[in-house]
């Protein structure tokens, strides 16, 4: 199981590649100047803040059902057209045609009902807004975790079923784009988004495991000693690491968005 109890912690571990990330999506996001948002699943406001400093919008209300997630949101926040609530992305608190986009990064796939959770979010959206989110592509894409995934495979095959690679069948093209089709949005798209993520050196990499935020740090932290140092050890000697310590890998996600049609 996933700990999502310490927004610091995943900062560290991802929340520093979100921002990128966000502000990536939000290149190709065209909501006019003015627009309330909602940011459903907004983890420790990565989104939140790059909707604020790019698209000009009259609010952003950010729902996130852990609540020290929201708590360390609000912290970050000094802006105050943003606003955090604890809630669920299936059922959320707020009311229908409220917002002109519902925008949600890297949660979807953690839903136990996505059709349900998208269906929600058009409730949320007035005809003509968009809804639009994006995830992780644990299988290829995203290599810092692939390189951690696949080292721990080799050392115990019984971890596969954790991998989000093959636990997150979603984080592809073709079910993202019929999962927005299946919930009714009209002009549905889907786009690949690339940033770089790069660390200082292999501690930079590596430390952000032991906080216990998400699949593969929780998985990290309960492990014996011995075998974490030896998965330690086995991605210190794999990882591409450059002659002056630091190492550059890649992160890809997928964004999906389409228009609530005129009800």
């Amino acid at each position: 199981m996933s700990d999502w109890s310490w927004g610091e912690a995943y900062e560290r571990y991802v929340g520093r590649w979100s921002r990128r990330v966000a502000a990536a999506f939000l290149d190709g996001t065209v909501v006019p100047s003015g627009a309330r948002w909602l940011d459903v699943g907004c983890g420790t406001g990565a989104l939140t803040s790059a909707v604020l400093a790019t698209a000009d919008p009259a609010g952003v209300l950010g729902v996130d059902q852990a609540a020290p997630f929201v708590a360390h949101a609000r912290r970050l926040a000094a802006d105050p057209r943003a606003a955090f609530v604890v809630g669920d992305a299936q059922a959320l608190p707020v009311a229908g045609d409220a917002f002109d986009a519902a925008v949600s990064g890297l949660a979807l796939n953690f839903v136990p009902d996505p059709h349900r959770a998208v269906t929600e979010w058009v409730r949320a959206v007035k005809p003509g807004g968009v809804v639009t989110a994006y995830v992780w592509d644990y299988a290829k894409g995203m290599e810092l975790m692939r390189w951690f995934w696949d080292a721990a495979a080799e050392l115990d095959p019984m971890v596969a079923d954790l991998d989000e690679g093959r636990r997150f069948p979603l984080c592809h093209p073709e079910p993202l784009s019929r999962l927005w089709t299946d919930a009714g949005l009209a002009g549905v798209v889907v786009r690949a988004i690339g940033v770089r993520t790069a660390f200082a050196g292999f501690d930079d990499y590596w430390l952000p495991f032991l906080g216990g935020q998400g699949p593969a740090p929780a998985y990290a932290v309960r492990l014996p000693e011995d075998h974490r140092r030896a998965l330690r050890d086995l991605l210190r000697a794999r990882l591409p690491i450059a002659a002056d310590g630091t190492i550059t890998l890649t992160a890809r996600a997928w964004a999906v968005r389409g228009n609530v049609p005129h009800r």
